[in-house]
């Protein structure tokens, strides 16, 4: 314990600090937001096929076909995403040429948060008021219509809430894919802290984990309370 808190470990400790925390965080940062982009690029378009592809949807879409996507889906947010970094790792090589450091990353924090983001779109989804619905097939309007100017933009701030939600579990898997050989503070916090029993660093490591958590967090929220008509009235 007194060896922990000696000038030298903390000298030790602050020049780690000040020579790999600041990349560390960048990397961290442009990962998730990076990730969860694509993962809503992906998952989106899927959530809404969830929902308007379904036996009482606007646009019913065949049984087998709606059975393989939830059946993908619900494989997909199974496997522990320790587990599908490994099995990915042929894709990974693949599209990034490497398995190992950050842009690798991406590949496997996609894979495992796209059918995540998709189940959270199709919660959001399933949120709107049926009558709406009916009111604008009453009008005439298209089915894309209805998912692009209707279903879509009433559901807007539970899908900011969703995704805010899908932006810290990626935050999360960032931590775990460290393991591999991915950057940021997970690579920070398992180097120094499990391999090299340097506990200031990873403690700092997750405090700052948790600082941006609460950063996305606070953003999302305020998004959701500026876009949600319900509580201007």
């Amino acid at each position: 314990m007194d060896r922990l808190f000696s000038q030298e470990v903390i000298e030790e400790t602050l020049k780690i600090v000040q020579r790999e925390i600041p990349l560390a965080v960048w990397e961290t940062f442009y990962v998730t937001l990076l990730s969860t982009l694509f993962a809503v690029i992906i998952g989106l378009p899927l959530g809404v096929l969830l929902v308007v592809g379904e036996k009482d949807g606007i646009r019913p879409l065949p049984k087998a076909l709606m059975s393989f996507l939830n059946v993908l889906i619900n494989i997909l947010r199974s496997v522990p995403f320790l587990i599908l970094m490994i099995l990915v790792f042929p894709l990974t090589r693949l599209i990034v040429g490497t398995t190992v450091g950050t842009a690798a990353s991406i590949v496997p924090l996609v894979i495992a948060a796209f059918p995540f983001v998709a189940r959270l779109v199709e919660s959001s989804l399933r949120e709107i008021d049926p009558n709406i619905i009916e009111a604008a097939q009453s009008m005439g309007a298209s089915e894309f219509e209805i998912v692009t100017k209707v279903m879509i933009p009433e559901s807007v701030p539970s899908l900011i809430s969703n995704f805010t939600i899908a932006v810290t579990t990626v935050l999360s898997y960032t931590a775990m894919s460290g393991i591999i050989g991915g950057g940021g503070l997970g690579k920070i916090a398992i180097n120094y802290g499990y391999y090299r029993y340097k506990y200031r660093v990873m403690l700092i490591a997750v405090i700052l984990l948790i600082l941006l958590v609460q950063v996305f967090q606070t953003v999302g929220s305020k998004l959701v309370v500026k876009l949600d008509k319900r509580l201007k009235k």
